[in-house]
């Protein structure tokens, strides 16, 4: 079951890093500030949609096709991310890319075989909590690029 779950330890580990290490560091432009919040709304809407449908064979195609969705769309930003991020950020991105489907993947489990509803109920409100952060602390506090 650990295993289950080790996806979004890792994956919340690294995203830290990104966000409060790199980006702090950097500052972001525009294209980013409002690119990240869509990168993240994509994963709300995927994770809503298992809090909101019972398992059938239908939702699970429904989820799959929202799960690919959110993987193609968060590598919108990495035509630009070289000119303006690190080579160790850019490595810290594609380990993000690796874990980003992982996560889906633990998540449809999880919700497919019942392993961990409470789980699923409170990831919206996670997810939720991030772009908050992402739309306010960027709007009103975090450094320009």
């Amino acid at each position: 079951m650990i295993l289950l779950f080790s996806p979004f330890i890792f994956q919340t580990i690294a995203m830290c890093f990104d966000e409060l290490y790199f980006h702090k560091k950097r500052g972001l432009p525009l294209w980013e500030k409002i690119g990240h919040p869509l990168d993240t709304l994509t994963v709300l809407i995927a994770y809503l949609f298992l809090s909101f449908n019972e398992p059938s064979l239908f939702n699970l195609k429904v989820y799959i096709f929202l799960s690919a969705f959110s993987c193609l769309f968060v590598t919108k930003d990495e035509f630009v991310h070289t000119k303006y991020c690190e080579a160790k950020e850019n490595w810290l991105h594609a380990v993000l890319f690796i874990l980003h489907p992982l996560t889906f993947l633990s998540a449809g489990f999880i919700w497919f075989y019942q392993l961990s509803p409470f789980f699923l109920k409170i990831q919206p409100f996670v997810i939720l909590f991030v772009l908050s952060y992402q739309i306010l602390y960027w709007s009103f506090f975090g450094k320009n690029k």
